[in-house]
């Protein structure tokens, strides 16, 4: 049965994805009870290794054996990089195991989206972003065709402030092509705090992963209670 305060996990890489990840899951989930792990070398040694290696992914099963001892009834792998382990991960345990930006993705190809644009600040996050989506689209949608249009802003990494930072990603999709977008999607979690202003800028739906984790997850563990609508997503 599960606990109607259920305890969700989330396994960090970098601290700035704790935070904003409890932000979401407070305004969209405050039914759950978070579990935070950062490992702070996760990032940085898989880039070291120039991907994952056997060792990195024992190391990150080990994590998840930890929460799942812990008495975990979900899942949030908020690192991208380590994606691919959810997958060993659902085979071992029988709970719900979200990759970091899986149910963004989901919800975006279910939606009535047919231009959708990607925004990251760092340019690994736009390729892994479209893989994803690519990957995905098939079983989602697989009658409705898809344009995909991604824009790269690395000033937007250093910019001051949420506004800053949505003017610089607006202005990378403006000069992508994807101004005409009907939805806009956040490749990393840092870019979270930009939304609304982003939002607000570009007059579309921009979808942010934290959240949308959030809502899957409160959907899956608390299916009796009302939806909320999901912040971001309301178009302007």
């Amino acid at each position: 049965m599960i606990d109607s305060r259920p305890l969700v996990a989330m396994i960090h890489a970098v601290p700035a994805a704790h935070r904003i990840a409890e932000e979401a899951f407070a305004r969209e989930f405050p039914q759950a009870t978070v579990w935070n792990v950062l490992d702070d070398r996760l990032l940085d040694d898989v880039r070291g290794a120039g991907g994952l290696t056997g060792a990195l992914r024992r190391r990150m099963l080990r994590l998840i054996g930890h929460v799942m001892d812990g008495g975990a009834q979900a899942l949030l792998l908020t690192c991208s990089s380590y994606g691919e382990v959810v997958d060993t991960a659902r085979a071992l345990w029988k709970v719900p195991v979200l990759k970091s930006d899986e149910a963004m993705f989901q919800a975006a190809l279910a939606g009535p989206y047919r231009h959708i644009a990607v925004v990251a600040s760092t340019p690994p996050a736009v390729p892994a972003a479209v893989a994803q989506l690519d990957a995905l689209a098939p079983a989602v949608r697989p009658d409705r065709p898809l344009d995909i249009v991604t824009a790269l802003s690395e000033e937007a990494a250093a910019a001051d402030g949420p506004e800053a930072t949505a003017r610089h990603l607006a202005g990378a999709l403006r000069a992508a092509g994807g101004a005409d977008a009907d939805a806009v999607l956040l490749a990393q979690y840092s870019l979270t705090p930009a939304r609304d202003a982003l939002a607000d800028l570009v007059g579309v739906p921009v979808l942010d992963g934290a959240g949308a984790a959030a809502r899957e997850l409160r959907a899956l563990l608390t299916p009796d209670r009302q939806p909320v609508p999901p912040a971001g997503a309301v178009a302007r």
